[in-house]
């Protein structure tokens, strides 16, 4: 505002208060004024026009909008300017923590280095000059998002990584997604060898995407998160904004015969090893159906109290602190694993797990000649494991990453685009 501006609003006025005539601030002094320097209106517009050749023609514009309370962590912070160039910005945070950020070559914007923080204050202070070098200002402050009132989705298979041909894109968001259409829609899964790719929400917190058949080996998988400021619930935005690439490698599927007690492994169709292998007892059988690898462990301790297998004082029925090779198929805890502690003839011979597959290992992971070891070394997570035989009901499709169990038709169902 002009310094004329200001003027034009404080008019002459009084009041008498307790007898005392109070005029305002910067008066005239009355009609002799007005009259002395001929006319307000001729008065006024001197004041401006001179008012006018000392304000910068530079027009800066801070984005958000000052005094915003859900501005996004990704791009919502920005400083442009038009008649003119941008000579500094300075961002801090309320307690006075500079944010790192960078003017354009063209000096006509500015924009942070990182990414923002939620629930978080920050403050801009930016300066430009025109083309005569007139200084303009500009100031702004704004609060980003809370997490309460934001959602972000956990993603794998994580970026730059080479996984098996089962592996699904698999996003679990930490708030209950109702516009699941709308989420989905900022969500793209591509990949170069131009599969179709279709996504399948499981419940309100999970989506995952796969195309029809495994992934051709050998491809790249692009996922692209657009989700910065999607309404994913009442009140609830997105924050990210990424993009995921990562590769297949070789086209490796394992089959599991609980019947007959063997394990074949199977690269681009041909059979690279067979294996004995002991799988789940009668009494707890092993599920059945394909089963994708979702964790390598070379040691790991399992213990029957934490999946429900306890005796009666409620303490785990078998509890191993070391467990070599153990490789994740089932949120519920089924691996395949190497088994020290089993007998070597049980191998190819009979069923005496809890519900996992073993093979034959040695106590301490180091090893690399026995089964177990062999297996562990030539898989990796994405791998499918497909288990037949077991007398027992096929995975559920959300217990892992096992929605290979659902047929194309019934996932394209879950789909909400």
């Amino acid at each position: 505002m002009t310094v004329g501006k200001r003027r034009k609003g404080l008019t002459v006025a009084s009041a008498l208060l307790g007898g005392v005539l109070v005029l305002t601030a910067c008066s005239g002094g009355g009609d002799d004024a007005s009259a002395s320097d001929g006319g307000n209106d001729s008065s006024q517009s001197k004041v401006d026009e001179a008012a006018a050749k000392k304000t910068s023609e530079a027009q800066i514009k801070i984005t958000p909008k000052d005094g915003s309370d859900n501005a996004s962590i990704n791009n919502s912070a920005a400083v442009t300017v038009s008649k003119g160039t941008l000579t500094d910005v300075t961002m801090t945070t309320v307690d006075g923590t500079e944010v790192s950020g960078e003017i354009s070559a063209d000096k006509l914007s500015w924009k942070p280095s990182a990414q923002l923080e939620r629930s978080t204050t920050y403050k801009v202070t930016a300066e430009a000059k025109d083309a005569d070098g007139r200084v303009a200002h500009e100031n702004a402050s704004f609060t980003t998002v809370s997490p309460s009132n934001s959602f972000i989705g956990t993603f794998t298979p994580d970026d730059g990584t080479t996984v098996g041909v089962g592996m699904p894109v698999s996003i679990n968001f930490d708030k209950a997604i109702t516009n699941k259409a709308d989420v989905q829609k900022g969500i793209t899964v591509s990949t170069t060898s131009g599969q179709e790719v279709v996504c399948h929400w499981f419940n309100a917190n999970r989506m995952d995407c796969r195309p029809d058949k495994y992934w051709q080996e050998n491809s790249t998988v692009t996922l692209k998160l657009a989700l910065d400021g999607v309404e994913g619930a009442d009140g609830v935005y997105g924050v990210q904004q990424k993009t995921v690439t990562f590769k297949i490698g070789r086209n490796q599927v394992t089959y599991v015969d609980a019947k007959t007690k063997q394990m074949k492994v199977t690269q681009d169709g041909k059979t690279v090893r067979t294996i004995p292998i002991s799988a789940g007892a009668p009494d707890n059988k092993t599920y059945e159906g394909q089963m994708v690898i979702s964790e390598k462990f070379k040691e790991t301790r399992m213990n029957g109290a934490t999946v429900g297998f306890t005796d009666d004082d409620g303490k785990g029925e078998y509890d191993i602190k070391d467990v070599p090779h153990a490789m994740r198929l089932s949120t519920s805890g089924t691996f395949v694993h190497g088994n020290y502690w089993g007998a070597k003839s049980i191998f190819g011979s009979v069923n005496t797990s809890h519900g996992c597959v073993g093979l034959s290992d040695t106590k301490g992971a180091n090893d690399p000649n026995t089964p177990g070891a062999w297996f562990y070394n030539n898989s990796i997570v994405g791998d499918v494991v497909v288990v037949q035989n077991t007398g027992d009901k096929t995975i559920a499709p959300d217990n892992g990453l096992n929605g290979w169990n659902m047929s194309w038709d019934q996932w394209k169902a879950g789909s909400a685009a």
